[in-house]
This record gives structure tokens, C-alpha cells and sequence, in this order.
């Protein structure tokens, strides 16, 4: 049960891992590209974020990918795993209020928000 358990977080922690990193790229290099994508799925609404605004949350999904993995992977200051999912979570809610009042779909959020709940709480217990 134990080893299911441990395999089931780690391709957790890996999807974590990509969806942050890509999306954290996005907003970090490819900020016009992002700001355009956003525009489209809300016409009416427009980015309604700054530029600093947008590459703090690159920097925050950067950071939270590579902390949700690296620290397990190295054995070193995994304490750290279970936290950086619980930002992750944060990061998450707060997405879905900012799609939720463009009138866009959550699923994404929702489904990454469960993802890294299980992850802390698998983390904390693992």
C-alpha cells in the first residue's frame, strides 16, 4: 500500500511539476503571447493584471514546481515538498476567483488544486 501511495505522489508531484513550470514559463517569457491568450478567452474583460503582477505569479509557479519536486528527488529538506503544494493550493484558489469573475472554466484549477492537495497532505504523512 505504501509504495502505491509513494507512486501515486510522485506522478502527482511530476504533473505539478510540468503544468507549473510551463506555466510559469509562459508568463515569464512569453508574456504578450499570455497577455493576447487571456484577451481571447475574455474579449470584454482584457488581462486586468500588470506586467510585475503577471511575472510575480511566474516566479511563484517557477519556484512552487521546482520546490514540489526537488526536495523529495534529493532527499534534502523534504519538508519543504508539502509546502511548496500548499502554495501551489493557494496559488490555485486565488486563479479560480480571477477566472471565476472573467466568467472562464476552473476545471484546470480545480483539477491542480486537488493535485496538490494530495500531494501535502501525502507528503506530510509520507
Amino acid at each position: 500500500m505504501l509504495n502505491a501511495l509513494n507512486i501515486l505522489l510522485w506522478i502527482a508531484q511530476g504533473i505539478l511539476f510540468i503544468a507549473f513550470l510551463l506555466a510559469g514559463y509562459m508568463k515569464l517569457f512569453a508574456f504578450e503571447k499570455y497577455k493576447l491568450t487571456a484577451q481571447d478567452r475574455s474579449p470584454n474583460c482584457g488581462l486586468g493584471l500588470s506586467k510585475a503582477t503577471v511575472t510575480f505569479l511566474g516566479i511563484c509557479e517557477f519556484v512552487g514546481a521546482a520546490a514540489v519536486i526537488v526536495p523529495s528527488a534529493m532527499r534534502v529538506a523534504t519538508w519543504l515538498t508539502p509546502l511548496a503544494a500548499i502554495g501551489l493550493a493557494a496559488l490555485m484558489i486565488s486563479s479560480a476567483i480571477y477566472h471565476l469573475k472573467r466568467n472562464e472554466q476552473v476545471y484546470v484549477q480545480f483539477v491542480l488544486f486537488v493535485l496538490a492537495g494530495f500531494v501535502a497532505v501525502g507528503r506530510f504523512h509520507h
